[in-house]
């Protein structure tokens, strides 16, 4: 027997036998199998009337919100099958236009609800990121232990970096979260690399996560902008910088174009894995490149988030980027993380929030909590003010969690319990 090709096995799926999925993530699985060009690719075809290199800034978002329609309905006609893709455009694109935009923000960052506003390029004065111009990956991978929709049957191409802009007491990645020395300084062209090997390796997307990818979003920008130039390939010295810090064997490997191409270029879904802790002005950059987004949604309307968190004005600003995101009509599936001890401040409003603004949004309700960190008690930095979460969630907490959903309507149960069904992972 034949083995399936990347893009049959991943439309294989038992999972897109289920309606609610197959709607809300019809976008990023045509990408994902090649059928249709990623954000990207589109936003490389259109042309800018300013250099993005050398106007005002002022200018160049006028500019972006100019262009923003253009591109939108470009977007939705090759969805629709009523025009090609077109070639790149001759001169700077839009694709240009969002990097550049997101390089020239560094001076003033504004990429997350902290809004510092310092100067990240000079590295005088740290913000909450506690980072300057330098972007450091703590490793990259074929990631397994995403949801299936993300991980497929080869993996999710994830790319962890560290840093980010909040500070949960009991977080699982707190090596490098909390660590902004962890793990190897990354050129654009080298982060550029990661993303170009994991997909011809024949991950199902790539996957921009952390930390959290907010805090680098203008090397991120900058190495989309890359893989979206006409003939692009990473340099060898590129390829030997990223490999340093990869956790999996793959590339060694024969390499699959088939699985990373439409239309003979580069293709690849871009992922947003992100705690949305995002400003207003990094939504309108990664409109233009993300094909689908996968939020955490974790904390209550109350002060869980100050006080797990240190993170203010949490519940306003999540909302409202989910609203936002609900609002563009983008693909997306959500996350909620059950916490011991505060199903009834956070898992119920969350969910509540999300059957009456998000009804047909998967939502995965996650019963992965462990104690980690300041909630550690086994960890010499164990903290008692952090008692009532250093414990794993009871039976009951998380039953509560998942009867609340289902009594709420929620599209929760495909994705949330895909890991219990047994058997194959795709249909015969």
């Amino acid at each position: 027997m034949l083995r399936r090709s990347a893009r049959d096995e991943f439309d294989a799926l038992w999972i897109w036998d289920d309606a609610a999925t197959r709607e809300a993530l019809g976008w990023y699985r045509a990408v994902a199998t090649n059928r249709l060009p990623a954000k990207f690719r589109i936003a490389a075809t259109i042309p800018v009337a300013l250099d993005p290199a050398e106007g005002d800034e002022e200018a160049l978002w006028a500019e972006l919100e100019r262009l923003t329609p253009v591109f939108l309905a470009r977007r939705d006609a090759i969805r629709a099958g009523e025009e090609p893709l077109g070639p790149p455009a001759a001169g700077p694109s839009l694709l240009d236009l969002v990097a550049a935009l997101a390089a020239r923000g560094l001076a003033h960052c504004n990429f997350c609800a902290w809004d510092c506003g310092v100067d990240r390029e000079r590295g005088t004065k740290p913000g909450a990121c506690r980072l300057g111009a330098e972007t450091r990956v703590s490793t990259f991978f074929h990631h397994l232990g995403e949801e299936l929709v993300y991980r497929g049957v080869r993996g999710s191409g994830t790319i962890f970096f560290t840093s980010c802009n909040m500070r949960c007491a009991f977080c699982q990645n707190g090596d490098i979260s909390t660590d902004s020395l962890n793990g190897m300084p990354v050129s654009t062209e080298g982060l550029a690399a990661m993303a170009w090997l994991l997909r011809m390796e024949g991950c199902h997307n790539i996957n921009w996560v952390g930390g959290d990818p907010a805090v680098h979003l203008h090397r991120i920008l900058g190495a989309i902008a890359l893989l979206g130039r006409p003939g692009w390939e990473p340099s060898p010295a590129a390829l030997a910088e990223a490999v340093r810090v990869k956790a999996d064997g793959f590339h060694r490997g024969a390499l699959d174009p088939r699985a990373a191409s439409f239309d003979r270029a580069f293709n690849a879904p871009m992922l947003w894995n992100s705690n949305m802790y995002l400003s207003e002005a990094a939504m309108r950059l990664l409109r233009i490149v993300t094909d689908v987004w996968l939020p955490d949604f974790k904390f209550g309307p109350g002060r869980c988030a100050i006080v797990l968190a240190r993170t203010p004005r949490y519940w306003e600003t999540v909302t409202h980027r989910l609203a936002t995101l609900r609002d563009w009509g983008e693909d997306m599936t959500i996350r909620h993380l059950v916490m011991p001890a505060h199903v009834a401040c956070c898992t119920r409003p969350v969910l509540d929030w999300l059957a009456e603004e998000m009804p047909g949004v998967p939502v995965n309700i996650m019963d992965q909590y462990r104690p980690e960190m300041f909630a550690d008690p086994r960890s010499p930095d164990y903290r008692p003010r952090y008692a009532e979460i250093a414990r794993r969630p009871m039976a009951e907490e998380i039953a509560a969690a998942l009867e609340h959903a289902r009594a709420r309507g929620l599209a929760f149960e495909p994705i949330t319990s895909e890991r219990r069904r047994r058997g194959a992972l795709v249909r015969a």
